[in-house]
C-alpha cells in the first residue's frame, strides 16, 4: 500500500506547524489519503523547502458548515480567517477532511 510521505503548507503557516501550535489541517478529498500512524515530511508550498516532520493521528470527514472555534484553535488561526482561507482554496467544496497531526 502506498501512502503520502509529504504534506505542504502555505509558507506563512509552516512556523506554526514547526512550533507544534498548528495541529490540524483541513483538506479536500484529493488530499485526504494520509494514513494515521505514519510520519510525513512538511514542506512549504511556495518553495518546496522542508520544514519538519509530523505524525498523522487521524483523518476524519468534516463539512464546511461544521468548522468551528475548536478547529480554529487547532489551526492556530481566527475562525473567520480560517473559513475565508478554506473558501479561497476550496471555493465550491463543502465536503472536506480534517487531518490531525503532531510534531515528531
Amino acid at each position: 500500500m502506498t501512502y503520502p510521505t509529504k504534506i505542504t503548507f502555505f509558507e506563512f503557516l509552516t512556523p506554526l506547524v514547526a512550533a507544534g501550535k498548528k495541529t490540524i489541517t483541513i483538506r479536500d478529498e484529493s488530499e485526504a489519503d494520509y494514513v494515521p500512524g505514519t510520519t510525513v515530511e512538511v514542506y512549504t508550498l511556495e518553495t518546496d523547502t522542508k520544514v519538519c516532520d509530523v505524525k498523522i493521528l487521524s483523518v476524519e470527514p468534516l463539512h464546511f458548515d461544521d468548522i468551528n472555534e475548536f478547529h480554529a484553535e487547532q489551526e492556530y488561526i481566527e475562525l473567520p480567517k480560517l473559513k475565508q482561507l478554506i473558501r479561497e482554496i476550496y471555493p465550491n467544496n463543502n465536503h472536506l477532511f480534517v487531518i490531525h497531526f503532531e510534531l515528531v
